[in-house]
C-alpha cells in the first residue's frame, strides 16, 4: 500500500489505474469462460452429431438386409432407395464433423489423437465400410448380395467400436472443458471477491485515512492548536492538501502570535477614526448654526488646532475683484503676521498657489523668499493649506500652522479637505442669507415705494394742483373760486390722512389669528368700521392653514383690494368668498363702478396696487385674476397652491 501512495501522480490517476487493471483481470477470466463454454457446446454438438452416425450405420446395414430378403423388386428398389438416403446422409454428417459449423456451434475439440481418430475412421469409411455398402445395392443374384451382406456385417461390427471411440474421447474433451469452466467460475468469484476486498483497502488507504488525518488537523486548529501539521505521504491531491494545510498553518500561527499587536494597532486606528468623525461631525453641526462669517471661521478653526495639536490657523477668502486673498478670521498668529499678510496676491507664495489650483498643500515653509517668510519669523516650521470650496469652485482657503515639526498624515489630510468643502457650503450660505435679507429689504422698500406712489403722491400731487389753483383764485380776487379750491384741498387733506392711516394699518399687519378665515373677518370688521361699507364672508370646505409668511401676504393681497374698493370703486358691498379642499382660492367682490381691464393696464401707473398684488401672489406661488366689466364691480380672485 505504501508503494501504491508513493507512486507519482494524482490521485485520480490511480484510482483509474487500479479500476483498470481490475476491469482488465476480470475481462480476461470472463472471456477464458466464455470460451471454455463454447467449446464444449460445440463438444456436445459433435458427440449428438457422430452419436447420430453410429445409427445411421446399423440403419443401413439393416436397410440392405431388408433389401435382400425383399419378395418383389418395387419393395427391394424403396429399401435400397432409403438406404442411399442414409448414405448420403452418413457422409454429410461425418463432412460436417470434419469441417464444423460455427453456426450451431458444432466442431470436433482441438486434440491431435482425436484428430487422428477422426480421420482414421473417414479412412475406415472410404476403404471398406463404404466400397460393402455399395456393393450390397449393386449386387445381382441373391448369392453375391449374401456374400456382400457377410462382409459389410463384419464391417459394421468393426466400423461402430471406432465411433464409440470418437464419442467416448469427446465426451471426455467436454469433461475437461467442464472442469476448466468450473475453476474459472471459482476463480472469478474469488477474484471478486479478493478484488472487493483489496479496493476497500486500497480506497481506505488512499482516500479515507488522509480525510481523517485532515479532519484531525482541522479539528486541532478549531481548537487553537495551531503548531498541528501533517505528514506528506504521497505526491497526489491529500499530499498537495497536506502541504497547504502546513502553510495555513504556519500562517495562522504567526498572525495569531502578533494578533494582539495588531489589535492594539487597529484599535488605535479606530479611535483616531471616532476622534476625527466625532471632530468632523461637530464642525458639521456648528457650521449649521447661525452665526456671522467671520465667528463661523474662527470657531472651526480652534477646534482643528485643538485636533492636531496646531499652534495657529487661518481663513483667508478670495477678493474677486483685488485678486487677492484676504484673511477674515486667525487665531493663534501675531499681529505682525497678520499685517504682513492681509491680503495675498493670487499665485504667490504657497497659500497663493492652493488658492488657484484647488488643491491641498502641505509643505515647510524653508525658502526665504517672498512672503514665506513672515511664517519664519513668526516661529512657524509647518504649514498646511487647504483649499475651501463651494460646488467644486475655490471660493478661498485656510492655514494650520505648526511651531514645532509636524508631518500631516494622509487621513488627516482627507479630514481636513472634508472640512474645507463643509466651510466653503456654511460660507456660501452666510452669504445667500445676506443677499436674502438685503433683497427682502430692497423688496419691501420696491413696495412701500409703490404704495405710496400710488396713494399718498398722487393725492400730494393732486392738492399742489389744488394750491397753485388757490394761489391764482385770490391773486384774481375770485374768493368764491378760492373757497371751492379750498373745501377741495381740505377733503384731499382728509383722503390723504386717511390713505396715510391705511398704510400704517397695511404695514402692521400681524398674524393674531391660528386660522386664515379669523384674519380675514378681523380685517373686514376694521375696513367696515372705518369707510362704512358693508362686507361680508363664506366660507366653503375645510383646508389647511398656510404659513406665516403666506397668510401675511394673502392679507396684504386682501388689504389691497378692500383699498382699491375704497378709493376707486365707489362701492356700498364687498363680499369676501374662501374656498378649501381640492382647489383652494379666496374672491374678493365689490358692486362698485367697476372699470375696462385692458384700458387701465395699457395706462398702468395710476393702478400700481394690482402689479404688487400679482408680486406677492407670485412670491407665495399664487395665481391672481382680476375680471371687472365697467358698471358691474370687480372681482379679484387669488388662486392658492394646493
Amino acid at each position: 500500500m505504501l508503494l501504491i501512495a508513493r507512486l507519482p501522480g494524482k490521485l485520480e490517476g490511480k484510482i483509474n489505474g487500479i479500476l483498470l487493471l481490475f476491469f482488465i483481470s476480470a475481462l480476461c477470466l470472463i472471456l477464458a469462460t466464455l470460451y471454455v463454454g463454447h467449446q464444449m457446446e460445440g463438444g456436445a454438438a459433435a458427440i449428438n452429431e457422430a452419436g447420430a452416425e453410429r445409427m445411421r450405420t446399423y440403419r443401413i446395414a439393416y436397410l440392405l438386409d431388408q433389401s435382400a430378403g425383399a419378395g418383389n423388386s418395387a419393395r427391394r428398389d424403396e429399401l435400397l432407395m432409403s438406404a442411399r438416403t442414409e448414405l448420403e446422409a452418413f457422409e454429410t454428417a461425418m463432412a460436417l464433423l470434419e469441417q464444423g459449423d460455427p453456426g450451431r456451434p458444432l466442431f470436433l475439440p482441438r486434440e491431435p489423437r482425436l484428430r487422428s481418430e477422426m480421420q482414421s475412421l473417414h479412412q475406415q469409411w472410404d476403404a471398406y465400410l463404404r466400397p460393402l455398402m455399395q456393393g450390397v445395392m449393386d449386387a445381382r443374384d441373391s448369392a453375391e448380395r449374401q456374400h456382400q451382406l457377410e462382409q459389410l456385417d463384419k464391417a459394421v461390427r468393426d466400423f461402430v467400436p471406432m465411433i464409440n471411440r470418437l464419442v467416448l474421447r469427446i465426451e471426455k474433451s467436454n469433461s475437461r472443458n467442464t472442469e476448466l469452466m468450473w475453476l474459472f467460475q471459482n476463480a472469478l468469484v474469488g477474484f471478486a471477491l479478493i478484488g472487493t476486498l483489496f479496493l476497500v483497502y486500497v480506497f481506505k488507504f488512499l482516500v479515507i485515512r488522509p480525510v481523517e488525518k485532515l479532519k484531525q488537523g482541522m479539528d486541532s486548529m478549531a481548537a487553537a492548536d495551531f503548531g498541528v501539521r501533517l505528514p506528506v505521504e504521497s505526491g497526489d491531491e491529500f499530499g498537495e492538501l497536506a502541504q497547504g494545510f502546513n502553510r495555513m498553518a504556519d500562517r495562522l500561527r504567526g498572525f495569531y502570535g502578533t494578533l494582539e499587536q495588531r489589535v492594539a494597532d487597529k484599535t488605535r486606528d479606530i479611535e483616531e477614526k471616532n476622534r476625527e468623525l466625532a471632530v468632523l461631525y461637530e464642525i458639521a453641526a456648528y457650521l449649521t448654526e447661525t452665526a456671522e462669517l467671520k465667528g463661523v471661521c474662527r470657531g472651526v478653526l480652534e477646534k482643528l488646532c485643538t485636533l492636531l495639536d496646531a499652534d495657529a490657523a487661518a481663513v483667508r477668502l478670495i477678493n474677486a475683484e483685488k485678486q487677492e486673498l484676504e484673511i477674515i478670521a486667525s487665531t493663534g498668529l501675531s499681529e505682525q503676521f497678520l499685517r504682513a499678510e492681509e491680503s495675498l496676491p493670487l499665485g504667490t507664495c504657497l497659500c497663493g498657489k492652493a488658492a488657484v489650483s484647488g488643491s491641498s498643500v502641505v509643505d515647510k515653509p524653508a525658502d526665504l523668499n517672498g512672503l514665506q517668510l513672515n511664517c519664519i519669523h513668526d516661529g512657524l516650521t509647518g504649514m498646511a493649506a487647504i483649499a475651501i470650496k463651494s460646488k467644486n469652485h475655490v471660493i478661498g482657503i485656510f492655514n494650520i500652522f505648526f511651531r514645532s515639526p509636524r508631518v500631516l498624515a494622509h487621513n488627516e489630510v482627507q479630514l481636513l479637505e472634508a472640512v474645507g468643502q463643509h466651510l466653503g457650503i456654511s460660507i456660501d450660505n452666510l452669504r445667500l442669507a445676506v443677499r436674502e435679507k438685503e433683497m427682502a429689504v430692497s423688496e419691501e422698500r420696491n413696495m412701500l415705494a409703490q404704495e405710496l406712489h400710488d396713494s399718498i403722491a398722487q393725492s400730494l400731487a393732486f392738492l399742489n394742483i389744488q394750491a397753485q389753483m388757490l394761489h391764482g383764485s385770490l391773486d384774481n380776487g375770485q374768493m368764491a373760486a378760492a373757497r371751492e379750491e379750498l373745501g377741495r384741498m381740505r377733503e384731499g387733506i382728509q383722503e390723504s390722512y386717511d390713505n396715510v392711516r391705511e398704510l400704517l394699518v397695511h404695514f402692521r399687519i400681524k398674524v393674531e389669528h391660528a386660522d386664515l378665515d379669523d384674519a380675514i373677518m378681523s380685517a373686514l370688521e376694521k375696513f367696515e368700521g372705518q369707510t362704512g361699507i358693508r362686507t361680508s364672508f363664506r366660507k366653503c370646505g375645510g383646508g389647511v392653514v398656510p404659513s406665516a409668511t403666506s397668510m401675511i401676504q394673502v392679507l396684504h393681497i386682501i388689504q389691497e383690494a378692500l383699498s382699491n374698493a375704497r378709493k376707486h370703486a365707489q362701492a356700498t358691498l364687498v363680499e369676501i368668498e374662501m374656498r378649501c379642499g381640492g382647489e383652494p382660492s379666496i374672491k374678493v367682490r365689490d358692486n362698485g363702478r367697476g372699470f375696462d381691464p385692458e384700458t387701465i393696464f395699457e395706462n398702468g401707473g395710476s393702478h400700481v396696487g394690482i402689479g404688487i398684488m400679482r408680486e406677492r401672489a407670485h412670491r407665495i406661488g399664487a395665481h391672481l385674476r382680476v375680471e371687472s366689466t365697467p358698471g358691474d364691480g370687480t372681482c379679484v380672485t387669488l388662486a392658492l397652491p394646493q
